[in-house]
């Protein structure tokens, strides 16, 4: 969890220093304190200005001298955070740390934290593929230093390489990811599906519903930030992959539950957020069917899929969601019975602001003893929060 969380965010001098404004202005908005420390040659890309302002925080550049800040120590600095992440990380910045050298405001802040340390490098392909900054690289690793690795892209030069800094996203994921480690699912496996099936009809078309896989990217997220072990097996979507999860990818519904099967052999918990076919065709054509073949009309011989909730057996906490149109509550209680689940999430997706493709959502929870939760509109973060909630005090109640 990020909220109230301190963060001091590094800054180091190279071209992708504009791109840690956009992270210091998601930190401050997630509820952390950020706490920004540049280096004299960041200040020549970017003015620390610009992160007092999204920030709402002093910005620190110097150790000594007029602009330093009476009382702001790299000692004070360094005790005072929950993690340190610079962003970009420069090759001068990582030999530096490598070899154990504290010369400006950053390197003695880092060399004296005890907080983990994560450092996103940017910089030319060239630089970042030179055996020595492989080395420096493999040093952090080796003492535990987090590594955001960078992307393949358009670099400053124009070129094209290996040294383009990760998107503002995964890193901000990372951040979150190392955050909640000492979460109140720390040690736990936690499996969550996602994502609308495809079941085939052709090599061209497929039979699938209207799931975007935001509310399981969710909870897998989520659940992440609580320090769990998260496997998220997904149907295709174009949701982007969240750093820190071990993703499995599955295509149909008979893919879904022989990939749910091996993941759950060691899990503490299943939550079944993806929305499965109930049916595929009988046969899947070889070649693409034509029109000039079948006629007018194309009739579609459907078998039913299978139901991996229901099917799935073991000792772990599951949860289930359902979409409905129609008599929601009455409709989740037939399914958490028929399906002998711990716990069922439903959503009404005829709302506008609930349901597939927004990012909100206005879901009753309902257990086992048929207590009923009926939540007010909320982000899908937020829904997924709730429901590990009611997930964290069942693994309490199971291990007593």
């Amino acid at each position: 969890m990020i909220a109230n969380k301190t963060v001091v965010l590094g800054i180091t001098g190279g071209i992708a220093a504009y791109k840690a404004a956009d992270l210091a202005s998601k930190l401050t908005q997630a509820g952390a304190k950020v706490k920004v420390v540049m280096t004299k040659s960041a200040t020549e890309f970017v003015t620390p200005l610009t992160f007092w302002s999204v920030t709402g925080q002093e910005v620190t550049t110097e150790m000594f001298g007029p602009s330093a800040k009476p009382g702001i120590t790299h000692i004070t600095l360094a005790d005072s955070t929950d993690v340190v992440a610079i962003v970009p990380a420069t090759a001068d910045i990582m030999a530096k740390l490598a070899s154990g050298i504290a010369d400006d405001m950053l390197t003695c802040v880092v060399l004296a934290t005890k907080a983990p340390i994560i450092i996103a490098p940017a910089m030319h392909s060239n630089m970042y593929e030179n055996p020595v900054t492989q080395e420096n690289l493999a040093k952090l690793k080796s003492r535990g230093f987090v590594i955001v690795e960078p992307e393949y892209g358009r670099l400053a030069s124009g070129a094209m390489g290996m040294g383009r800094l990760a998107e503002v996203g995964k890193i901000l994921g990372t951040i979150q990811q190392v955050l909640g480690r000492s979460g109140d699912l720390a040690g736990k496996q936690i499996v969550v599906t996602a994502g609308g099936t495809q079941e085939a009809i052709d090599p061209v078309r497929f039979i699938s519903n209207r799931s975007s896989g935001k509310m399981g990217y969710a909870v897998a997220e989520a659940a992440r930030d609580r320090g769990a072990q998260v496997k998220l097996i997904t149907a295709p979507t174009v949701l982007l992959d969240p750093p820190g999860i071990d993703i499995v990818r599955i295509t149909s519904a008979i893919q879904m539950k022989e990939a749910v099967t091996e993941a759950t052999t060691k899990a503490d918990a299943l939550i079944m957020a993806a929305a499965v076919a109930d049916y595929q065709p009988k046969s899947t054509a070889k070649q693409k069917i034509k029109k000039e073949a079948t006629g007018a009309d194309l009739t579609l011989e459907l078998a039913r899929t299978p139901d991996t909730l229901a099917e799935v057996k073991g000792n772990f906490i599951k949860v289930g969601f359902a979409a409905e149109s129609e008599n929601l509550v009455a409709n989740a209680k037939e399914k958490l019975e028929r399906k002998q689940v711990d716990l069922f999430v439903a959503n009404d997706i005829t709302a506008a602001d609930s349901g597939f493709s927004v990012d909100t959502n206005k879901v009753t929870i309902i257990d086992k003893k048929g207590n009923i939760e009926e939540l007010p509109l909320m982000s899908k973060r937020e829904v997924a929060d709730r429901v590990l909630d009611r997930v964290v005090g069942m693994l309490g109640s199971k291990n007593k």
